[in-house]
């Protein structure tokens, strides 16, 4: 089952998926469409930037990231493929 990569919520297509707004996405609240996770479905997760884990991709990128690329706690979590 397809799943978002910034938040995590699963769809039954991959067209269902990107037809969506995602309330994660790194431009801002519904600013753009969920984007396929296409790595490996099992947790833990962890992020690309800092190495936190958690058991799902909601929890991960429920938090700010403290490595993020914009900055200190500027941006959440996200998933390494």
């Amino acid at each position: 089952m397809p799943y978002c990569k910034y938040c995590g919520v699963k769809a039954s297509t991959i067209q269902n998926l990107t037809a969506n707004h995602c309330s994660r996405h790194p431009k801002g609240l519904n600013k753009g469409q969920h984007a396929l996770y296409e790595g490996d479905e099992t947790g833990p997760y962890e992020c690309k930037y800092c190495g936190t884990s958690a058991a799902t991709i909601q929890n991960l990128t429920g938090n700010k990231c403290y490595r993020h690329p914009a900055g200190p706690n500027k941006g959440q979590h996200e998933p390494a493929l």
